[in-house]
């Protein structure tokens, strides 16, 4: 099976390329094949307006920047090497897209200012890091479409989320774990037109008006790690009323973004839902980052089951129309196999009968080399997770396969894959070094994820 999945994704990289090029025609050539990506780029600013001022840096103010840092000479403060770091690590994300070249792709970890009003941040990254050729392998890139949202990451609750007796303005009491609003933000760039008229966010949307949810209770009664906090008893819910009553189900958004492709039978629009849970880990006595992650990820199969229950931002009830072309996509912290969270949600979701089988559970899972090269090479590389039995389908540092890219069964997909290369693959330069790791450092520790899907073959 590994050797068919790798002549797969050599096959489907030959064909992904094709199609990534053929989608820069003019918007009036009918469009026969469109790649959706995901990517946590792990722009894990400290500061608000740290990722706008990097992003902001021409190419001429970048390479000054990257020779100073380079020339090790001293001449740098400690702010300085941090940018120039942060620029390197941005120029490797833009390589990595030039390398893909994505039609419609959800940027995960793209910070904007909370409200997502501003495309200020995206037309930088478009114009001075995609816009420029980041190795002699790769050409320029460019995304006229491009759509920020609103998150709850950082967005003070005003209320005691953690217990700790006091009501802050740290990351622990806001609606969405961060230091800032607007970081962890998402984002979409696209070839294609957005119907921005019909986007649907769900930011606001309470996580006690989805059915069979209740406030989170506290289950894990003896655990020194997560200890019950005091004036609370094993069996008792977490939050109080007032929290609960106010809380998102949502730790960033969840968005229905229409997608407009021209193809030779006419328009044909994709739903693009997107969305970032949090992770199930860093959780209290309650689980109740493992509860609120499955209850994310599981609205996604309401939402394409038409369920009425849900009341988007704008007021309006319901799910997606009956037979709509959709991909769901992001970091959804939930790996099918195993992981810390509750993996039924996931699961159910790969299972659907609504969702293309071939993608989830098929010849067409999206797969690496260069994941089980990293997992193999413990313990200099991927420290966890390393006897999973399908290291093919890893897509980040912990050795999880937690990026999703989900088309529904109505979509032909034909080629998919991950972007990992393998130490005898172009483009290891940008997944590995040997001085900044696997990680962060040298560009993400997650990688990015696409499918090629046909229209009207």
């Amino acid at each position: 099976m590994k050797n068919i999945n790798k002549t797969l994704v050599a096959a489907a990289i030959s064909l992904g390329m094709l199609a990534g090029c053929n989608s820069q025609n003019d918007s009036e050539t009918p469009i026969p094949m469109v790649r959706f990506a995901t990517f946590n780029l792990s722009f894990d600013r400290t500061a608000a307006g740290m990722l706008s001022a990097e992003l902001a840096l021409d190419r001429a103010a970048q390479d000054a920047l990257l020779a100073r840092y380079q020339a090790g000479d001293g001449s740098l403060s400690q702010t300085e090497i941090t940018r120039a770091k942060d620029v390197q690590q941005i120029r490797n994300i833009a390589e990595i897209v030039q390398r893909t070249r994505p039609d419609v792709f959800l940027l995960n970890e793209f910070d904007n200012d909370g409200k997502g009003e501003s495309s200020a941040d995206l037309q930088a990254f478009n114009s001075n890091y995609l816009a420029h050729p980041q190795h002699a392998e790769v050409q320029a890139i460019s995304y006229p479409v491009m759509q920020n949202f609103a998150t709850n990451t950082g967005l003070m609750s005003g209320q005691d989320l953690n217990l700790d007796g006091k009501v802050s303005s740290g990351p622990d009491d806001a609606w969405g774990f961060g230091n800032y609003h607007g970081q962890y933000a998402f984002a979409v760039m696209s070839k294609y037109p957005i119907d921005t008229k019909q986007i649907r966010t769900f930011q606001h949307f309470k996580w006690k008006d989805m059915p069979g949810e209740v406030n989170p209770v506290i289950d894990d009664c003896n655990n020194p790690k997560a200890p019950i906090p005091a004036g609370r008893q094993c069996g008792e819910p977490w939050y109080d009323a007032a929290a609960w009553a106010q809380f998102p189900l949502s730790s960033k958004n969840h968005a229905d973004v229409p997608v407009r492709v021209k193809t030779a039978k006419g328009e044909e629009v994709i739903h693009f839902l997107i969305s970032h849970p949090t992770p199930p880990i860093f959780g209290n006595a309650a689980r109740h980052n493992v509860k609120h992650n499955r209850a994310e990820v599981a609205f996604w199969q309401d939402y394409v089951e038409a369920a009425s229950y849900m009341v988007d931002d704008a007021g309006k009830a319901g799910g997606l129309a009956e037979g709509a072309r959709f991909v769901i996509a992001g970091d959804l912290n939930a790996d099918p196999q195993l992981g810390d969270g509750d993996l039924t949600a996931i699961q159910d979701l790969h299972n659907h009968v609504l969702v293309n089988q071939a993608v989830t559970n098929g010849a067409l899972i999206p797969v690496s080399q260069g994941g089980p090269e990293c997992l193999a090479s413990q313990p200099d590389q991927c420290k966890r997770n390393n006897n999973r039995p399908t290291p093919e389908r890893i897509t980040s540092s912990s050795g999880l396969q937690l990026d999703h890219l989900i088309p529904s069964a109505n979509l032909n997909a034909v080629a998919s894959g991950v972007f990992w290369p393998a130490s005898f693959e172009p483009g290891y330069h940008l997944v590995y070094d040997a001085k900044l790791g696997i990680a962060k450092g040298v560009s993400s520790d997650h990688r990015l994820v696409w499918v090629d899907v046909e229209l009207n073959p």
